[in-house]
């Protein structure tokens, strides 16, 4: 699945100098290795122990899989990234956040935005 992820990618990947990732084991992965060295990318690991080191894509994640995932099953990578992109508009859009006024972050934005003008 890695292989065929990579493959989907547009952009040349010798463009790429850094692939970062927690310490989980899916990413101890040999394909992964091969294709990286491929195109001559760096890995970077977040620190042992240091959950706060990736707080930001621990948190985005754990929101994908609680809210989205949830067991899921898509029948393509097109029906992944058609889904997922729905999905995000509506975050985005849509669903308010109570850390955030209970306002969508796009309303946010736009509500911050407003002030400093």
């Amino acid at each position: 699945m890695v292989q065929r992820a990579f493959a989907t990618v547009k952009l040349d990947l010798h463009a790429v100098s850094v692939f970062h990732t927690d310490r989980g084991s899916e990413f101890k992965n040999e394909g992964i290795d091969e294709i990286l060295e491929a195109h001559g990318i760096e890995r970077s690991l977040s620190q042992k122990g240091n959950p706060y080191d990736n707080a930001v894509a621990e948190t985005t994640f754990k929101t994908l899989k609680t809210e989205w995932i949830n067991g899921r099953r898509f029948e393509s990578l097109k029906q992944l990234s058609l889904e997922l992109f729905d999905y995000i508009n509506w975050y985005n859009n849509l669903r308010i956040h109570g850390s955030l006024g209970y306002l969508s972050p796009v309303a946010y934005r736009l509500s911050s935005l407003k002030k400093v003008v």
